[in-house]
């Protein structure tokens, strides 16, 4: 069974900056994509970065380029989420999610795999 698992969200203040962790377990071969989703109240679930694990190709939203960068391990099946010059309207849950290498990783919907989210507050 394939399960992400984030941790490192938090409360910081706008202009800081978080590191999110996303460890996958159940994982084989390179025919997926790895990603981010935010859901803050109120809003849709929104789609914040992906990377395309063969081929290493990324993704990101418009709200978050130039701010959030997505690196991985692939050794440990890991990725990473930096997000600088944090903002309030990033506050969200953010989640974990792997799908098919078949997938659009723009798509929140196309998503199989989902971690339990992780809870970023940015407030002064």
């Amino acid at each position: 069974q394939v399960q992400p698992v984030e941790s490192g969200g938090g409360l910081v203040q706008p202009g800081d900056s978080l590191k999110l962790s996303c460890v996958a377990s159940g994982l084989t071969g390179s025919n997926f994509v790895m990603g981010w989703l935010r859901h803050a109240p109120g809003k849709e679930r929104e789609f914040v970065a992906a990377i395309r694990w063969s081929g290493d190709n990324r993704y990101y939203a418009d709200s978050v380029k130039g701010r959030f960068t997505m690196s991985r391990d692939s050794a440990k099946n890991t990725v990473f989420l930096e997000m600088n010059r944090l903002k309030p309207e990033d506050t969200a849950v953010y989640y974990c999610v792997i799908g098919g290498s078949w997938i659009t990783p723009e798509s929140p919907n196309e998503y199989t795999y989902w971690g339990q989210g992780t809870p970023v507050t940015v407030s002064s």
